[in-house]
């Protein structure tokens, strides 16, 4: 049902939680695809994307979906949120968070004001 294993471990933790969720149940259009569905939406409004390895085509299509649609509370929950964005540089999946506004957490550190 998953796409990966990280996504089945946070959908685990919720289910430890008693915390409702959908899974992918929301596309949104923006302008590189057509769609996009984020990992899980909670009953709060915030969706969560989880990711392991984060190439440069997610991270465009996470940026564009951010900017394109403000209203959505996006936030990104990383595996290894130090790892490096590519080999040849020195910023981190955390650091290009940071500079574009998306909040983001480690999997084993999910702010539990998120979930609820």
């Amino acid at each position: 049902m998953f796409r990966s294993e990280l996504e089945e471990k946070v959908s685990d933790l919720l289910c430890e939680l008693k915390i409702d969720y959908e899974y992918e149940p929301t596309r949104i259009p923006y302008e590189i695809q057509h769609n996009y569905s984020p990992d899980f939406l909670l009953p709060n409004g915030i969706y969560l994307e989880c990711k392991g390895y984060w190439d440069s085509a997610d991270r465009r299509k996470v940026k564009n979906v951010v900017e394109q649609h403000p209203e959505i509370d996006l936030r990104m929950v990383f595996q290894a949120p130090y790892n490096k964005i590519s080999k040849k540089s020195k910023t981190t999946y955390a650091q290009w968070c940071d500079r574009h506004k998306i909040p983001w957490c480690a999997y084993h550190n999910i702010p539990i004001e998120w979930l609820t």
